[in-house]
């Protein structure tokens, strides 16, 4: 009686971890229904796309985590995230909060709120080459629902 006592709690333990196993095997697989957005859709970062960045912003959805993909000429501009509206306004290129410069760069949106992205060169900023982005909750809570009993 003791064996079988003994080869049960075995098959417990085999089956816990393998399904532990599993759950985490998928997660990794089906992440948190982020989505990946290319800036400019098919245009890509370009000094004049057939959409202005921004009607392609505020058409878009933008949730906590998911991610910018910025498309250009390796070597030929770079995408900066700079720190406000300001900086935003008269396409200060001095001190980015960020610099991508590899030709596809990926951002994650990591918070809620607005992010301010311009090209590194400031001429091709001032004539339109920015965008701004704001980000809402992620899509996975439950705050847009009434409360129950309504």
């Amino acid at each position: 009686m003791g064996e079988e006592k003994h080869y049960c709690d075995y098959c417990y333990f085999y089956f816990s971890r393998n399904f532990v196993f599993l759950v985490s095997a998928l997660m990794l697989l089906f992440p948190c229904d982020a989505l990946e957005f290319d800036v400019g859709g098919s245009d890509g970062w370009v000094l004049n796309p057939s959409e202005s960045y921004d009607h392609w912003a505020n058409r878009m959805r933008f949730q906590v985590n998911d991610s910018l993909v910025f498309r250009y000429d390796e070597g030929q501009d770079t995408v900066l995230e700079v720190k406000g509206q300001d900086d935003y306004e008269k396409c200060n290129t001095q001190n980015p909060i960020k610099k991508m410069d590899d030709g596809n760069s990926v951002f994650k949106l990591d918070r809620s709120g607005p992010f301010y992205f311009i090209s590194g060169n400031q001429e091709c900023c001032l004539k339109g080459q920015k965008v701004t982005v704001v980000v809402l909750t992620t899509r996975n809570e439950n705050s847009t629902l009434p409360p129950k009993g309504c």
